[in-house]
This record gives structure tokens, sequence and C-alpha cells, in this order.
């Protein structure tokens, strides 16, 4: 261990969280490991985050490289970083916070291959996928709940996170989107719908034409990104520690900053609830509307 490391404790780093958690809690997050998948809009936040909070162990996945349209929200995207693969950016970064820290590398991003060896000793898995990233995140949750470890997703709609929290043994991820056998335009209307039933962001979404299909693109904030890993890690924290109320799918939360409004939904049998049916059927002729207009379809 070099100089600079030396100088590094453990227990002084995260002395400031004890007082919301215990000294015995905090030496449990130490050793618990935390599985993240995608390293871009929120995933690199839920990273550094989690391990601020003194999380011991990860296993991260992610393939891709910064690019300077990455500037307006990820976690490590700068100048300097430029081209580099967002994996080993942020690796080194949770070094730098913990030099103690267990990593598990997973370049490849995840696939069928490496599911189970990705969520292997997980406490925790927390989804930091791209948006449009829909079968990787079906194989995931479904590796989750084939495996019993618990599942969050914090998504960033507009200036609001989205929450979503899938438990062992109650709604599963399919059950509550289903998104099986729909092409990839109808997996993204019933996964947007299903995040957000409240859809708080639609009111100040000032240009829609800005959703990019062919590029699968569209706008977005720094603010949801931070709300985003605030959330998921403090919904990661309750259910590690087992301390505090997690109220799991069906149960879906949005938060709004712009509009300083929580809303709180549930909705039995997920996107089958009639309220979901409806979102789902006005939703889908607008993005219908958008690919007829970029030329995606005809």
């Amino acid at each position: 261990m070099d100089g600079q490391h030396r100088d590094f404790s453990y227990e002084q780093a995260f002395s400031r969280n004890v007082g919301w958690v215990t000294q015995a809690e905090q030496a449990q997050l130490k050793s618990k490991r935390v599985a993240i998948a995608g390293l871009g809009g929120v995933g690199g936040f839920h990273l550094q985050t989690l391990a601020r909070l003194g999380i011991g162990e990860f296993s991260i996945a992610d393939f891709d490289v910064f690019d300077i349209v990455n500037f307006n929200r990820q976690a490590g995207a700068m100048m300097s970083t430029l081209g580099r693969r967002k994996i080993d950016v942020l690796a080194e970064q949770t070094r730098d916070i913990n030099p103690e820290v267990d990593l598990r590398l997973f370049d490849q991003g995840v696939t069928a291959d490496n599911l189970d060896d990705f969520l292997r000793g997980a406490d925790l898995y927390v989804d930091g996928l791209d948006f449009f990233a829909f079968e990787a995140r079906r194989a995931t949750f479904a590796a989750c709940a084939r495996l019993g470890i618990p599942a969050v997703t914090a998504a960033p709609l507009g200036m609001s996170t989205a929450l979503l929290v899938f438990l062992p043994g109650a709604m599963t991820f399919e059950e509550y989107f289903q998104l099986d056998g729909l092409p990839e335009l109808e997996q993204a209307v019933h996964f947007l719908v299903g995040l957000a039933p409240a859809a708080m962001h639609i009111e100040y979404l000032v240009d829609p034409t800005r959703l990019d299909l062919a590029n699968r693109r569209g706008p977005s904030t720094p603010m949801a990104c931070y709300l985003c890993a605030g959330v998921a890690a403090t919904e990661g924290l309750k259910i590690m520690l087992g301390r505090g109320d997690v109220l799991a799918a069906p149960w879906a939360h949005q938060f709004d900053a712009f509009s300083n409004r929580l809303k709180r939904t549930r909705r039995e049998n997920g996107n089958s609830h009639p309220l979901q049916r409806r979102r789902i059927s006005a939703l889908k002729k607008q993005v219908y509307e958008i690919a007829r207009l970029q030329g995606l379809i005809t």
C-alpha cells in the first residue's frame, strides 16, 4: 500500500454516516456487495453514492466509453476521460474513495453467459442500464428473482426520479411491466408508463421531438440522476440493514423536483391495470407518431 493509502481509515472515512446508522450497521455495510449494471446516466452516481455510504464490495458491469454527449449527466464524464471506458474511470474513482474496496469488473456488460457470476454474492442489485436496454434489463431482473436478490431501479425522468423495488417472493419485474412478446417501441411505452404511473414529468416537457428513436436517445438532466442515486441508495440501505419500510412493486414512487411533488401509486396487476392500459394506449399513439415523423415507420 502506498503512502497515500496508508493514510486511509475506513472507520474515519465513513464516520460521519454514524448517527444515521449505528456503528454496528456501518460495519455491516462494509461487508455488503452491491451489483450495478450500467455506469452511464445513473449507474455511476449509484456507485459513487454507495461507495461513500461505505459499501465494501461491488460487482460493476459496463462496455461503453465516455463521449462528449455524456457531459450533461454522467458521473466520470469530463474532458480528461473522453474515449476511456466508463468501467475503468468509475473503478478508479471508487478506489480513490475507498482503497480497500473489493471491485469485480465485467467490461463486456451483463450477458446471458456472465449474469450468474455478476450476481454471485450480491446482497442487492441496482439498475443502471440504458433505458432502451430491454433484453439485458429483463434478463438481469429475472436472474435476481431466480436467485432471491432484491433489486432496485430508480429512473431519471425529466427533473424527477421514479422508484420501483422488486423483492424476493413478491411481484417480479416481468409481472409488473409485462414486456414479453412486445416490439421494442411498445416495450419502451410499457416501461415508461410502469416506471412512473403519475407521469408528473410530462407536464413540463417542452420539446417531445427531442426523443431520437433511431439513436435511442432522449432529453435528460443532471438533477434527475443525482436524485435517483440518493433515492436508490436510501432504499438499498433499508433493504440491506433490514430497517425501515420497503414498499415493493406494485408500489411505485415518483418525486418531481420541478413541481415539488411526491406521488405514490399502487397498480395491482401492474401494466394490466385499467389506468395503466389507458396511459399505454395514449402514449403508444404519441410514440408511433414520433416514429413516423422520424421516418422509422410508414
